[in-house]
């Protein structure tokens, strides 16, 4: 009990020393399990949402926030002051919404969801906004790497000693196991401001970015590439350059251990049209255009729905309405959440149906590649504005591809001789990528303030060992999962 009480102490000092940052967790008071994606009202139109973990982190400007509201569908709406969140351990209980008129309404009247599909697809435009708008934002990204096959090997070479051979294959060998037994994550962060006239005008000022990654875990398949291709060339002639080909393509035609060894470190900035890409790519998804998911997994003619009940959120009636494939060419499977009175989305998760699958092509025994996209998940959620129409809050997408390349890449001397080393390379594995978007406020934007906006071409961005949150200086963005408040590159 003694050391108990001694760590929470300590955690109320943290709390304090740590420019006011204020951080709880959300759980349902029934089942103890965590709340994801609630929101968490500060002001008026102001406030963060709680983390997949139920986790929410916010700044307390002074001590100003006295109280906060939190919401969520299928819980009651309460508001809880600060104090008693303290006094609370930083642990929040919401309260399910056991909703009378959810028995009554579906036992009397079933609603008739052809008529509420259609009639949301009629009010798109109405409810959503595409244009003229300048979101503030903070994106998140998290990417994995995980290897079931990886092989290098030097089967071939005309001009290098046998001794010389077992080196390199043995450095192979050994950078082979440290990947596999690896694993391999790194996350990216930025925010600031996404402005919008229309679908192909778009400017993105970022205000800070923040990558955490450990360089010597770098696992992509071009970094593996790279530090195989290095090794192969210490042990050939470093007085002479190569062409590098596979199969019938020349890689490259210059390639020598020299150049190699006078690269120059990527510098640590971010393109801004990288950055604006993913943050419109996610957006996309939440506009009433025909090819976005918000249009397609409203589509009548390819899905099929059905009615899991009916809650109140915000004093308003929703229905939850899940949705499946009705057609071959549908691929989703999951739960819409629509407002009765204005036929608006509220929220939407989405997973790929089983059987279905993204992108794929297999040129296996042709070219030794093969790539199918089995992973597509994510949550939408949108919150009605002052204006009445809907605005995304929070997007969260995370897909994975099945990857497997078997490829000879042959190093011809570039000299008389043209000795010849074949190096045969197999990987393969699953590439994990999740991104979240938190817009804290949209706001129309004219198009004279859009033309005064600069876009940069790069924003530089900070490399943390670990997460550090000071670096945001209390503004609103994700609360950091688990998995990231624990990685720390200094331990490795």
């Amino acid at each position: 009990m003694t050391k108990s009480i001694l760590r929470f102490t300590l955690f109320i000092l943290t709390i304090s020393l740590n420019a006011q940052s204020f951080s709880a967790k959300i759980i349902d008071e029934s089942t103890k399990q965590p709340i994801p994606y609630a929101a968490v009202q500060t002001a008026q139109y102001k406030g963060v949402i709680t983390n997949e973990e139920g986790v929410f982190n916010i700044d307390l400007e002074n001590n100003s926030i006295i109280d906060i509201t939190i919401s969520s569908l299928g819980y009651k709406k309460q508001v809880f002051t600060i104090e008693y969140i303290k006094n609370s351990n930083y642990l929040i209980e919401l309260e399910p919404s056991i909703n009378e008129l959810n028995t009554v309404y579906l036992s009397n009247t079933k609603p008739n969801l052809d008529s509420i599909i259609a009639r949301t697809v009629r009010n798109l435009s109405k409810n959503y906004k595409t244009e003229n708008l300048q979101y503030k934002l903070f994106l998140r990204e998290t990417s994995y790497m995980d290897f079931d096959n990886l092989d290098f090997e030097i089967s071939k070479t005309s001009h290098v000693r046998k001794k010389q051979l077992v080196g390199v294959n043995n450095e192979l060998k050994a950078m082979t196991n440290n990947i596999m037994t690896s694993n391999f994550v790194h996350f990216t962060d930025f925010k600031g401001e996404l402005s919008v006239m229309d679908k192909d005008s778009s400017k993105l000022k970022v205000d800070k970015a923040a990558q955490i990654i450990n360089a010597k875990k770098d696992f992509s398949l071009e970094n593996i590439q790279e530090k195989a291709k290095s090794m192969v060339l210490k042990y050939l002639d470093t007085t002479l350059t190569y062409k590098l080909k596979t199969g019938f393509f020349k890689i490259e035609d210059s390639l020598s251990l020299a150049s190699e060894n006078n690269h120059k470190e990527d510098k640590q900035e971010f393109k801004v049209t990288e950055l604006k890409g993913k943050a419109n790519r996610m957006l996309k998804d939440t506009r009433p255009s025909p090819k976005s998911l918000l249009s397609k997994i409203l589509d009548a003619d390819y899905y099929t729905y059905s009615l899991q009940n009916v809650t109140i959120y915000n004093d308003e009636m929703v229905y939850a309405i899940h949705f499946k494939p009705k057609r071959a060419k549908a691929k989703f499977t999951g739960t819409i959440h629509i407002a009765d009175d204005s036929y608006g989305v509220l929220k939407a998760d989405y997973s790929y149906s089983k059987g279905k699958r993204g992108s794929k092509f297999n040129l296996r025994l042709i070219l030794g590649v093969k790539y199918i996209e089995k992973i597509s998940s994510g949550t939408i959620i949108f919150k009605k504005n002052e204006n009445n129409w809907f605005e995304p809050r929070y997007i969260r997408h995370e897909e994975g591809h099945y990857f497997y390349v078997n490829r000879p890449l042959k190093f011809i001397e570039n000299s008389p001789a043209k000795n010849k080393t074949l190096f045969n390379f197999k990987i393969e594995g699953i590439a994990r990528h999740k991104e979240e978007l938190l817009l804290t406020s949209t706001t129309k934007i004219s198009k004279a303030d859009f033309n005064t906006i600069t876009e940069l071409k790069t924003v530089p961005y900070e490399k943390q060992r670990k997460y550090d949150a000071s670096i945001w200086g209390g503004s609103e963005t994700l609360a950091p999962t688990e998995e990231l408040k624990t990685f720390d590159v200094s331990k490795d």
